[in-house]
């Protein structure tokens, strides 16, 4: 029972990491397009949020349900596979973490230039195209780590 209850809260985390990081990005693209710096606030605020509250907290359950769930079925944490889903973890969080700092960033350019009625700023552009290049590989990395769950290969890792 343990497993399918840890599998279960793995899986839940994983499809909020990805669906929660796909519609963050619709949802700020679309906005961007608009140019519309009310609708970016606005869209900015809800992004913010969803990243502290949904994201950050799957986050923290998988590496906890991942690991628990690895010494239930009996993988070693050193299994090629593990250890190539942790380093592209790892990469995740290394565009993540920037991601949220551009997004609050990006907010509060928006809701400047709302209050003061005037276009986006240049630094608000710099920022949104950063953003949006920091995606890719986050999500590169998260569609990697899903293959590696599902077809756990034999990976062989020499030092």
């Amino acid at each position: 029972m343990t497993y399918f209850i840890l599998k279960f809260l793995h899986l839940i985390g994983a499809v909020v990491l990805i669906g929660t990081g796909a519609g963050i990005a619709f949802f700020m693209v679309m906005a961007h397009f608009t140019g519309n710096a009310t609708k970016i606030a606005g869209v900015a605020r809800i992004v913010v949020t969803a990243d502290f509250l949904f994201t950050a907290s799957a986050v923290i359950v998988q590496p906890i349900t991942g690991v628990l769930l690895a010494r239930e079925v009996g993988y070693p944490l050193t299994e090629g596979w593990i250890v190539l889903s942790i380093i592209l973890y790892l990469v995740i969080g290394a565009f993540w973490l920037p991601v949220v700092i551009m997004q609050m960033r990006m907010r509060d350019l928006a809701e400047a230039a709302e209050a003061a009625g005037t276009p986006l700023p240049p630094a608000y552009h710099r920022i949104f195209w950063t953003w949006f290049a920091f995606g890719f590989p986050a999500f590169g990395a998260i569609l990697g780590i899903l293959w590696l769950m599902i077809a756990r290969p034999e990976l062989t890792l020499t030092g």
